[in-house]
């Protein structure tokens, strides 16, 4: 038994990564065993209840705010049939391919005493600076929105599917027992509904905790700028690296939280098929309410501040589209490329030897290596920094110490950096579309191969990989995209005078150079799209299966 698990191959080939993937993690908490006292001190009678306080109401705000916009236009694209229903249902996830940051950029230049918004008011009424009162978009309470806007779809999808996959009979057995369309909202409906619900809430608080560009952007301190300004500003890595485990707390906390809230919670549909409920009819003038209520989050989350990309675009084109502009577009995509497909290599690798190997020295590797998505890419990208500086010092000492050369930083500042963090960060993203994939292919078709004398790994290669080209494409799309987005992690690993569109973008908006940073950002956004678009007509299909 023992030399079974010694020489198993697949055993080898799943821990040695994985292991790898997850150090980063595992390096943020084992810097608890070098407590940085003085600096702890200091953060603790200046700057550390801010950033505990503003991260907490940040998450929360984001949660609720995702949640009252994402269950209510979840409820009545699912229930209600009005003008428009039928676009709007996709058209809500548009949002996804706004990333905060620009959507924060975009509302920034809009709202801002200078902007056009406050510049037509002073028209129109003859104001001045001091004669009214404007809310003021920089603020914990604009950062709250902006994720809410952008983050509400992972609540609409899941509350969408729960509500739709709810038979008629419920709903006859609450008109039975006398109960209004309203209480059986909230006594039937929402209670069945809630696991989903939840866990798209939780995803938005993750998200949100996990937020970089807005809150530096608005002057907002919470963890992820406190663990830029502790390295940056003190100097200290591992007092960086601190904040970045009791941050990463916060977050492993509320994955906790979110399955314990749900422990008891068992619903089960009888019956292997079930009606959906038909849609209720109403007048024009609801028609017309309802429409608005389901158009707006789309309205404010996706067409305005894309409309407001694009006009500032077409306006600076000619001196924003040169040759510095396609040198980002060729960073990014190609860093994307690497990264998306190293990733969904790692992920057909996992997901095949939990196939083959059904045992806990597989699962649990491939469980702690996904946890990445879960853990905020300021917080990996500091966890990757850490043990590769310690690497390259120690192997430019002993290069100097026998040979007399300095090596210099071979992974630190360099492209293998990045892919690692990017490997580390959107693992379970590929892994969760091929493990699905893999779930589809009946095991009888693996005995069949070996039957015939393939080897596990020709199996995989001749047989599931061409049966998971959707899955493939799927993964590697997402990741591609995750990848092109990805800010704070970027910032710290990326190669010296080396930049991406996120990068750029960021960078010209906190120059207030909002026109400028619009072309790199609309190219985010519309590259965006492209999963967006991909997830809607997955939805759509299995909307009209269930329904």
């Amino acid at each position: 038994m023992l030399k079974s698990l010694l020489f198993d191959r697949w055993r080898w080939a799943v821990l040695l990564p994985a292991l790898l993937l997850a150090l980063p993690v595992i390096i943020i908490f084992a810097s608890w065993l070098e407590p940085q006292t003085e600096i702890w001190r200091h953060l603790r009678q200046t700057v550390l209840a801010d950033y505990v306080v503003n991260s907490l109401l940040l998450a929360g705000g984001t949660g609720l705010g995702a949640l009252l916009i994402g269950t209510g236009s979840a409820w009545l694209i699912s229930q209600y049939q009005f003008f428009g229903r039928r676009y709007l249902q996709w058209l809500l996830l548009l949002p996804l391919a706004m990333p905060a940051y620009i959507i924060a950029y975009t509302y920034t230049g809009m709202l801002d005493f200078a902007g056009p918004v406050q510049s037509q008011l002073r028209s129109w009424f003859g104001w001045s600076f001091g004669d009214y009162w404007f809310p003021e978009i920089r603020s914990l309470g604009g950062a709250i929105l902006m994720l809410a806007l952008v983050l509400y779809p992972y609540v609409y999808m899941l509350a969408r599917n729960a509500f739709a996959e709810q038979s008629a009979s419920l709903l006859e057995a609450s008109r039975t027992l006398g109960l209004t369309p309203r209480q059986h909202f909230w006594k039937v409906a929402l209670p069945l509904a809630r696991p989903a619900i939840l866990t798209g809430m939780a995803l938005a608080m993750m998200e949100a905790f996990a937020d970089y560009g807005t809150v530096q952007y608005f002057g907002v301190p919470t963890f992820t700028t406190g663990i830029f300004r502790t390295w940056f500003g003190m100097g200290s890595a591992q007092a960086a690296a601190q904040l970045a485990a009791l941050l990463t707390s916060f977050v492993l906390f509320l994955l906790l939280l979110e399955k314990w809230s749900r422990r008891k919670v068992r619903y089960y549909h009888q019956g292997q098929k079930h009606s959906a409920p038909a849609l209720r009819r109403v007048g024009p003038l609801r028609q017309l309410t309802l429409l608005a209520l389901c158009l707006l989050p789309v309205v404010l989350g996706f067409i305005l501040p894309a409309w407001r990309l694009l006009s500032w675009a077409l306006a600076n084109w000619q001196r924003t589209l040169n040759a510095n502009f396609w040198q980002l577009v060729w960073n990014s995509f190609s860093l994307a490329a690497m990264a998306a497909l190293l990733s969904v290599l790692l992920a057909l690798l996992f997901a095949y030897a939990k196939r083959l190997r059904r045992d806990p020295l597989v699962r649990l590797p491939v469980q702690l290596a996904a946890l990445g998505y879960a853990v905020p890419g300021t917080v990996i990208a500091i966890g990757v920094m850490i043990p590769l500086a310690w690497f390259d010092r120690h192997v430019d000492l002993l290069a100097e110490q026998w040979f007399g050369i300095r090596t210099g930083l071979l992974l630190s500042g360099t492209l293998a950096a990045l892919l690692l963090a990017y490997s580390v960060r959107f693992l379970a993203v590929s892994l969760h579309g091929i493990e699905a994939g893999l779930a589809r292919i009946k095991p009888n078709m693996d005995n069949a191969a070996r039957s015939m004398g393939y080897s596990p790994l020709q199996v995989l290669r001749k047989v599931h990989v061409p049966l998971l080209k959707g899955s493939v494409f799927t993964a590697l799309l997402l990741v591609f995209v995750d990848v092109l987005k990805e800010l704070p992690a970027t910032l710290i690993l990326r190669p010296f005078n080396f930049n991406t569109l996120a990068v750029r973008a960021h960078e010209l908006a906190s120059d207030e150079r909002l026109a400028d940073a619009a072309l790199p950002a609309l190219a985010i956004v519309l590259v965006g799209l492209l999963p967006v678009i991909l997830l809607a007509r997955s939805t759509e299909r299995r909307m009209q299966g269930t329904e």
